[in-house]
C-alpha cells in the first residue's frame, strides 16, 4: 500500500513553511547570540528563567518547570528552536509555554498586548542564535 504525507502550511506574519516541526528565518538575517542571551536573562522581557534554567550564572532564581536551556543548540536545530519560540503549541498543544510570535487565536490576552507579539521577529532570531550557540 502507498502511503502519502500531507503537510499543512501554517502561517504566521508574512511566513509560510512546509515542515512541521520547523520554521524557516523571520527576519532572513542571523540573530546575535549575545543580545539573545540578555533576552533569555531579562526577567521583564522573556521571562525564560522563570521556567528554564540557564548557564546564566548571574541570574540567580531559575525555574525547574521546563527543560534546561543547556544543550539547546545540540538537541535541536535553529529552525525548531525558532518554532518552539514562535509557536510551541505546534509541537505540544498542552504546553504552558506562551507563543512569543504568535498572534492568532489566543485567549485571555489583556486588551493592551492584542494583535502584538510578545518578542519581535529580530529578538526571535537573536534568541534562537544563542540557543543554537549551546551545545553538550
Amino acid at each position: 500500500m502507498k502511503r502519502t504525507l500531507c503537510v499543512l502550511l501554517v502561517l504566521l506574519p508574512g511566513i509560510a513553511w512546509a515542515q512541521p516541526d520547523s520554521m524557516p528565518s523571520l527576519t532572513g538575517k542571523p540573530g546575535d547570540p549575545a543580545r539573545g542571551r540578555a533576552i533569555v536573562a531579562n526577567r521583564s522581557v522573556g521571562l525564560c528563567l522563570l521556567c528554564h534554567s540557564a548557564s546564566i550564572p548571574e541570574e540567580r532564581f531559575q525555574g525547574n518547570l521546563a527543560p534546561t536551556l543547556a544543550g539547546a543548540g545540540s538537541r535541536a536545530t535553529p529552525d525548531q528552536l525558532r518554532l518552539r519560540l514562535a509557536d510551541p503549541a505546534r509541537l505540544n498543544p498542552d504546553t504552558i509555554m506562551p507563543p512569543y510570535y504568535r498572534v492568532d487565536g489566543l485567549t485571555r490576552v489583556a486588551r493592551n498586548f492584542q494583535g502584538k507579539t510578545i518578542l519581535t521577529a529580530e529578538q526571535i532570531e537573536d534568541v534562537v542564535a544563542y540557543l543554537a550557540s549551546l551545545k553538550e
